[in-house]
């Protein structure tokens, strides 16, 4: 068997029985899936009749009513269990499934062993190809990589960093939720800058964390827990990811204000909670969306035994959602108990060192030279329609490539069709109006739209074109860049001020945060067009140099 092969047979007894015990497969190790017309559980194995007996025995295995064997005599047992976990991956985002499978142990991680490249690549491309030309899969695997459901998998191999993180939270978890109730929960806080993996691994632990609340001997079994993000767009790739797992339920799902009223209506209290951009949370009252008290943060501790927060302060985007560090700091010491952990390894986007720095230097209002990184298209444009179109034939080649914009152009609610107009009016781009359960970058439509900081915020792009608009602006006297807030059009950002000392110098930092996340999309490339005639000068005399 020198050429990958899927084996295909009934999955009962009878079909093993009739299996030649001298097959070399039956010792040797193997992938397999079982599946109905709506269910599927995947394994890897060295005895593979004897572990499809043993899958006849249990209950949740005998509704599936066919096996694949998957054999290549270059499998090793490290490839097999490698292969294993990305296939299950790969069946997440092609929500044909619903899946059987729960996460493994948590010292699970992507470790090298012989060969990994070529079996990671080469050897996966033609299972996953095999599997789409006999119609068990419904989608190319192009098409499963562009997918956030894909990207947020609760099954992600971790790296060492993340993992550490996940058996820390988790052994916090299992402590403090056996505590007796206190006035105020348990708080771990998580931070870490954009790109750094922090929602896929609150998304594998909050899988486990759900596994464990059906297993009697864990400390966790029973236990009531909730994932909350102030996130729309995300809230859709959860909800997602949780109809396809069967230990999953969407109810577990849910923006902070209505988790927060209904547990108080219902005189309850949660067990965990998870929260995932926890600078998204409100910190201070919004009564147009019902929030009354003062900080959700704060009202989760009192409503559950442990609440754990991913955090980065310099992506907050709403004057009612900013976080100080003195805010944060008197959260922690008001908790029954507290422990904190920092993500540094940058996992989104494929540039160097000094990309990601000029990045965090044009958010502190300096503009440098331009950066040169091979492996990274950074790229800047003299018109609107020039880089949209760019973004296009990337979109061609590559899928998932969008343009986005700073909230500095007329964008309302209300059914119409607002335009950003740039190149002196000869070019116009619709703001984002396709609507769907799909979050906006994965619907095709959305190419020839731009993207709000809110339809995008946590989600990944391979190539992002960022429009600069008017708020962003270049003092040529000075040699820096100046944020002009009265430009900037998310009037709702700016509501909220009571309490802020120097309120302008917020507002600066709500739209240097927007573009800060609006840059740090792109896996492969960032294109740039300013709207400011003198910052787009400076930009293309810049990248002359570098030419």
């Amino acid at each position: 068997m020198s050429e990958i092969e899927i084996v295909t047979w009934p999955f009962q007894e009878k079909s093993l029985n009739q299996i030649n015990n001298r097959e070399s497969y039956l010792n040797y190790p193997v992938i397999y899936l079982l599946n109905s017309a709506k269910e599927a559980y995947i394994g890897e194995t060295v005895y593979f009749k004897k572990r499809m007996r043993a899958h006849l025995k249990t209950p949740e295995r005998k509704k599936l009513n066919q096996m694949h064997l998957i054999k290549y005599d270059e499998f090793n047992r490290s490839a097999t269990f490698h292969l294993e976990t990305k296939l299950i991956n790969y069946f997440l985002g092609d929500e044909k499934y619903k899946l059987q499978n729960k996460s493994k142990a948590t010292n699970d991680f992507s470790y090298n062993y012989h060969n990994k490249p070529h079996f990671e690549h080469m050897t996966f491309k033609n299972i996953w190809q095999e599997l789409f030309t006999k119609g068990i899969v419904t989608n190319e695997q192009h098409v499963i990589e562009n997918k956030d459901i894909f990207k947020l998998s609760p099954f992600k191999e971790l790296s060492i960093e993340q993992l550490d993180l996940k058996e820390k939270v988790i052994q916090f978890c299992e402590r403090q939720v056996q505590l007796e109730p206190n006035d105020f929960g348990s708080l771990y806080v998580v931070k870490g800058e954009a790109g750094v993996g922090k929602s896929v691994v609150l998304s594998s632990i909050f899988n486990t964390l759900q596994e464990y609340t059906k297993e009697a001997s864990s400390p966790l079994y029973e236990t009531e827990n909730y994932l909350v993000v102030n996130h729309e767009e995300m809230i859709k790739t959860y909800k997602g990811i949780a109809a396809q797992l069967k230990h999953l339920r969407a109810k577990n799902f849910a923006k902070a204000t209505p988790l927060i009223n209904q547990l108080k209506k219902n005189d309850s209290k949660a067990d965990i909670i998870v929260v995932d951009e926890a600078h998204l949370l409100l910190t201070r009252p919004d009564i147009y969306n019902n929030f009354h008290d003062q900080n959700q943060l704060e009202e989760l501790l009192k409503l559950a035994k442990v609440v754990v927060v991913v955090y980065d302060g310099d992506q907050v985007l709403k004057l009612k959602s900013l976080w100080q560090e003195m805010t944060l700091e008197s959260l922690i010491s008001k908790s029954a108990y507290s422990e904190r952990y920092e993500l540094t390894n940058q996992f989104r986007m494929r540039a160097n060192d000094e990309v990601i720095e000029w990045i965090n230097q044009f958010k502190q209002k300096r503009l440098l030279p331009l950066p040169v990184d091979e492996d990274y298209e950074f790229k800047v444009f003299g018109s609107l329609k020039n880089m949209h179109e760019a973004i296009k034939m990337k979109n061609e080649r590559h899928g998932l490539s969008r343009v986005v914009s700073t909230f500095d152009y007329l964008h309302k609610k209300d059914g119409g069709i607002y335009y950003i107009k740039e190149d002196n009016g000869d070019y116009q781009i619709p703001w984002n109006i396709t609507n769907s359960k799909y979050t906006w970058a994965e619907q095709a439509s959305t190419v020839d739209e731009a993207g709000s900081i809110y339809t995008i915020q946590g989600f990944d792009l391979n190539y992002v074109g960022v429009i600069l608009g008017p708020s962003i602006t270049f003092d040529e006297q000075s040699d820096q860049l100046v944020v002009e807030v009265d430009q900037y059009k998310d009037l709702g950002a700016f509501t909220g001020t009571e309490g802020i000392k120097n309120v302008k110098e917020a507002k600066e930092r709500i739209i240097l945060n927007s573009v800060n996340v609006l840059m740090k999309r792109g896996i492969k490339g960032l294109f740039l067009y300013a709207s400011d005639e003198a910052l787009r000068n400076r930009l293309l005399e810049y990248q002359k140099r570098v030419r």
